[in-house]
């Protein structure tokens, strides 16, 4: 089998890494490039210029390359490497059965479809991401790691910042779980309250035009249930294809039975501890969604001035073309003083809630004013007597009038204002946001319709002032995109402020640590200056509020919209409770009470606050409980800070007393490369399996069709998706897309994410599989042993290559583990990179071909040596991908040699075996740095050679002159290696003056170090002189133009600034560029000359 492998190895060979090539040299040696003297242009990069191969193409290839890697690839390698054929694969694997590798030969390029093909079913069938409570509960913090995935709504479908998530979760938790801890992923769906009501009503009028109140709320509700059991379950597919190592076993629903519950006990216990009530306040009202919402569901947009803007619940302007809104005005009008001639002008930026107004503020303080104090102005539409009020608090005299109407039931600051004078509370608007009977003539008219209309009826009154410009911030409901009305409401509260105390001084106390830290400042502002929640919402999917009103059947007149009757509330865990508390409330038995139960539901983020622990079976103490909460970790985006986080912190701590995470882990915002959010309004959103499955340039153009981008952005967006990917996005597959975007997890707020990026890494997972099927080459008489690299280390048979890689390997472990420690995903993924690109390709499996192709009795200790440390660096480096790439590691790591006899300690899968670690004693920086000397020489015999062409097979000779020391018995120790990788046919190390020939190209390496090359009767002087004199011919055209250009008569006076400093640039380049030319074509007539002396 070696002769077999050393006659295919012969044919074979992985690309080599190149120093950038010096320019053609005499005897003298040149300008040390490290000394800051100008790079030279080599022959071959004298060609490309001369082509015009040299410029920069206007668009970024895909960046996949690490610094320090070395030689790029070039572009039509990587386009070939992503458009190969793709041979028809069906997957024969019985489902939940582990893939028999051995009845399939190693495909000759990587296919992502079949290789993560069955592994995910065989991971799960086995019940590799389960946690065994009773083995959990006994270990320390230090032992276990537990974490809940951020439930995603059960309506959609994950985007890339889902899967941004889901790689960072997974590669934490299949690292913990190879560290050996006792570790647990739970997975589950967020019922989405107002989404999934959304898109259930939108699909029952599609298909039978009909309404949600057409049904009724019982039928309704079924059918939301029976539209998550056909469509819920998307997301868990996408999850599956991430390779999310989640136990499906424990998988949750926000309205499953163990949720329901927890959410039941967590609003009575907040009753309970008197911090649950009822009040009518005034919040945030959606006129499209007839519901509540909270502060911080809010969006803001700025205008400037006078905007239009399109209402999506109203009909259409009729005096607009495209039927919008004005917004942005401010509109003055005049209320007519009681009893008086005299008018009072007021100013607003809604004119409708004038018919709402129950006062006129204006400054005790004012002049302008005094003889106006006490009075009334009438209302013109019914004739309403309105007061005239003094408020310093609220009036600012030298702004507008001076004068300021109050609408207290539809501003926060009017709100106020009725407050403190104990002003009548008119509410003018429905719901649905039509005015109501308050609203006199206008009764009926949608809000912004009565807009207009007031301000024609003002006019025909002669109240009407004039309007101007206004800037102004319009608040929008961020689940709907309605315009969002001040409202006063009947709604259910909490009183958040000792839980918010709780969740600062954990974090101000160390309890809680929130990384990266800067984002604590923003936690410390929103809850030292928290609101109490608003938890109710007029919806019917959802938590159906556990409360009941009481009366005594026959009872009349007593309302449950009165604040008054707050008391016949009643907040119990089950109907049968609420009687019993019912009948102490009221007085009576059972058989005289009626019971409604409040029809709304809870805030969505009621449930998601108590996921860490109602998921455990909270409040049960159950099993999953006591082991594993607290958990972990909470790993999700930055958005949702304060939506879910701070809400899980002071809910786990007011219920469980206990915070729910001991970290909290806050990736950056993902947008696409414009910087703009990702949004499905943008069709910049791309499915996860777009990516890994591959999709066409049509599908792509369809989802920009289906947005709402303006028709110019609309062409802008396909001209680029069409120019980054014009044949659609490749087959990547699930590792790829995973360790692509780890990339981009450098600790910040926003990520702007370059598909083609990502896409790059693609070329990644398919150099890691041809190296590894090259490699397995040199493995294939080798059999390992369980304690391999022991045996390795303590063998005394080890060159200095062989402890070079495993030295770079314990330097990769220690890297990665500690990244992984401190959140640097980036910074794993960019070491696990450079370890596989550089040290093992580029560098050790080049070294190790002629000691493996050598099978002769006295090589047989070396390439044994080589064999064992290139297995241990295969199988490790294997390791420390897999967290990162679960499905390509698995499949390579199956495929080693050695595989099922290594005995007791030998795992089933790759996802048990240890994460590697550092063993400080195999570490060798001698090694490293007489290694790093060694390539050094090396890049500078591949640039000579490259420098003057010399073919593959020609083998040169090589004169190293170099600093005594370490620098020298480094070179001469590894001369066998810098003749293997600078194909070279003789070294000479610091060998006399005389004895190195005349016709030498030189580089100078560093200031220690020259290498020098024999070209006698390798080149032929004439013709390559003959090739750069016909590139300086060319050259001197387009620089005659330009000097010409730029000494024309008016140039310095009528041409801009930008274009004068581009041209004198060009102009440089091009002189430079003739300099370099002419430098080497004098270089290489001084060696002819010395040649043929």
């Amino acid at each position: 089998m070696a002769e077999e492998a050393s006659k295919q190895l012969e044919t074979m060979s992985l690309q080599e890494k190149s120093a950038d090539a010096p320019a053609p040299a005499a005897a003298a040696p040149t300008a040390d490039a490290s000394a800051g003297g100008e790079k030279k242009l080599s022959k071959n990069q004298l060609k490309k210029l001369a082509k015009g191969k040299g410029k920069k193409d206007k668009k970024d290839k895909p960046k996949w390359n690490q610094p320090g890697e070395g030689k790029k690839k070039k572009d039509d390698a990587k386009s070939k490497a992503l458009t190969l054929p793709k041979p028809e694969f069906v997957n024969t694997t019985p489902k939940g059965h582990k893939k028999d590798l051995s009845a399939t030969p190693m495909a000759d390029a990587y296919h992502p479809q079949a290789v993560e093909a069955a592994w995910q079913d065989w991971w799960e069938e086995c019940g590799f991401y389960s946690c065994d409570p009773k083995t959990a509960e006994g270990k320390s913090d230090d032992e276990k790691f537990v974490m809940v995935i951020p439930p995603p709504n059960v309506t959609g479908s994950l985007h890339l910042g889902h899967a941004l998530t889901a790689a960072v979760e997974d590669t934490l938790t299949r690292w913990h779980r190879m560290l050996g801890h006792s570790t647990l992923y739970v997975p589950g769906t967020d019922h989405a309250g107002i989404a999934t009501q959304s898109v259930v009503e939108k699909m029952l009028m599609k298909e039978t035009k009909q309404t949600r109140h057409d049904l009724g709320r019982e039928e309704f509700i079924k059918k939301v249930w029976e539209w998550k059991g056909e469509y819920g379950n998307r997301i868990t597919t996408q999850l599956r294809r991430l390779g999310s190592s989640v136990d499906w076993s424990r998988e949750r629903f926000t309205m499953d039975e163990m949720c329901s519950k927890a959410v039941i006990e967590a609003f009575n216990r907040f009753h309970e501890d008197g911090l649950l009530y009822r009040a009518e306040r005034l919040g945030n009202w959606s006129c499209a969604l007839k519901s509540a919402i909270s502060d911080i569901e809010v969006d803001y947009i700025e205008l400037e001035g006078r905007t239009f803007l399109e209402v999506k619940t109203h009909k259409g302007n009729a005096n607009d073309p495209k039927g919008r809104y004005e917004f942005g005005v401010l509109t003055s009008f005049a209320y007519p003083i009681e009893d008086s001639d005299e008018k009072l002008i007021v100013a607003t930026t809604r004119l409708e809630t004038m018919l709402g107004d129950t006062a006129v503020a204006i400054h005790p303080e004012d002049t302008r004013y005094k003889h106006l104090h006490g009075k009334h102005v009438v209302h013109p539409f019914n004739g309403r007597k309105i007061p005239i009020v003094c408020d310093a608090e609220l009036v600012d005299m030298a702004f507008g009038t001076g004068a300021v109407k109050i609408t207290p039931a539809h501003d926060p600051n009017d709100y106020e204002c009725g407050k403190r004078h104990k002003l009548e509370f008119i509410t003018v608007l429905t719901p649905e946001g039509a005015i109501n009977n308050n609203g006199s003539q206008f009764e009926g008219m949608m809000r912004y319709d009565a807009r207009i209309a007031v301000e024609e009826a003002l006019m025909e009154k002669g109240l009407y002032i004039g309007k101007e410009p206004n800037k102004m911030r319009l608040g929008l409901c961020s689940r709907s995109g309605d315009i969002l009305e001040p409202m006063i409401t009947p709604q259910w509260y909490v009183n958040c402020n000792g839980m918010a105390k709780k969740a600062t001084d954990a974090v101000r106390n160390g309890e809680l640590k929130i990384v990266p830290e800067e984002h604590e400042k923003t936690w410390f502002q929103w809850l030292d200056n928290i609101r109490d929640w608003c938890v109710s919402r007029q919806l019917w999917w959802g938590h159906q509020i556990p409360a009941w009103f009481a009366t005594k059947k026959g009872e009349e007149g007593v309302s449950k919209l009165d604040m008054n009757n707050n008391d016949r509330w009643i907040v119990a865990r089950n109907e049968e409770e609420a009687y019993t508390k019912a009948e102490k409330v009221l007085g009576c038995s059972r058989d005289e009470i009626d019971l409604e139960r409040d029809a709304d539901v809870l805030d969505t983020w009621f449930s998601s606050g108590l996921f860490p622990f109602s998921v455990m079976g909270w409040p049960e103490q159950t099993d999953d409980l006591k082991a594993f909460y607290p958990t972990s970790l909470l790993e999700t985006g930055l958005d949702i800070l304060f939506f879910w986080v701070a809400r899980m912190v002071m809910m786990g701590l007011q219920l469980t007393d206990t915070l729910p995470f001991h970290t909290v882990y806050l990736h950056a915002m993902v947008r696409d490369k414009e910087g703009r959010k990702m949004s499905k309004s943008l069709g910049n959103v791309i499915d996860p399996l777009e990516v890994i499955s591959g999709c066409t340039l049509e599908h792509l153009l369809s989802k920009l069709d289906g947005g709402n981008l303006p028709p110019k952005e609309v062409a802008r967006a396909k001209k680029d998706q069409a120019e980054d990917f014009p044949e659609g996005i490749p087959e990547c597959g699930s590792d790829a897309l995973r360790f692509g975007l780890l990339a981009y997890t450098v600790q910040g707020r926003d990520v702007n994410l370059d598909m083609k990026r990502v896409v790059g890494y693609r070329l990644f997972c398919n150099k890691l599989w041809n190296a590894t099927k090259f490699a397995l080459q040199f493995v294939s008489d080798f059999q390992p042993t369980a304690n391999i690299l022991d045996e390795l280390m303590s063998s005394g048979k080890m060159a200095l290559r062989d402890k070079f890689m495993i030295s770079r390997l314990m330097a990769c472990c220690d890297t990665v583990n500690t990244c992984f420690q401190n959140y640097k995903f980036g910074d794993a993924q960019a070491a696990s990179y450079a370890y596989w690109m550089n040290d093992l390709c580029d560098v050790y499996l080049e070294l190790i071909k002629p000691v493996i192709k050598d099978t002769s009795e006295e090589n047989k200790d070396s390439r044994w040596a080589a064999q064992a440390t290139l297995w241990i660096a295969l199988e490790a480096g294997l390791r420390i991908l897999h967290p990162m790439m679960p499905f390509v590691t698995e499949e390579l790591w199956q495929r080693l040699p050695g595989r099922g006899t290594l005995g007791e300690s030998e795992t089933e899968s790759i996802m048990l075996a240890q994460f590697p670690l550092c063993n400080e004693a195999y570490s060798n920086p001698g090694s490293e740095q007489s290694m790093e000397t060694t390539m050094n020489v090396i890049k500078a015999c591949r640039s000579l050679r490259q420098q003057y062409n010399i073919a593959n097979k020609v083998s040169t000779h090589f004169f190293v002159k170099v600093e005594s020391g370490q620098p020298e018995d480094s070179i001469k120790s590894q001369i066998d290696d810098i003749k293997t990788l600078g194909r070279a046919s003789v070294v000479d190390v610091n060998i006399d003056e005389d004895s190195i020939p005349k016709s030498v190209g030189i580089v100078v390496v560093d200031e220690t170090t020259t290498v020098l090359m024999d070209i006698k009767g390798l080149v032929d002087y004439a013709a390559e002189i003959k090739k750069l004199q016909k590139q300086l011919t060319k050259n001197a055209n387009p620089m005659g133009q330009l000097e010409k250009k730029i000494a024309a008569p008016g140039y310095e006076e009528n041409v801009s600034d930008d274009i004068k400093a581009k041209n004198l640039e060009n102009l440089n380049g091009l002189k430079k560029k003739a300099a370099d030319i002419e430098e080497a074509i004098a270089n290489f007539k001084a060696l002819e000359e010395l040649e043929k002396n």
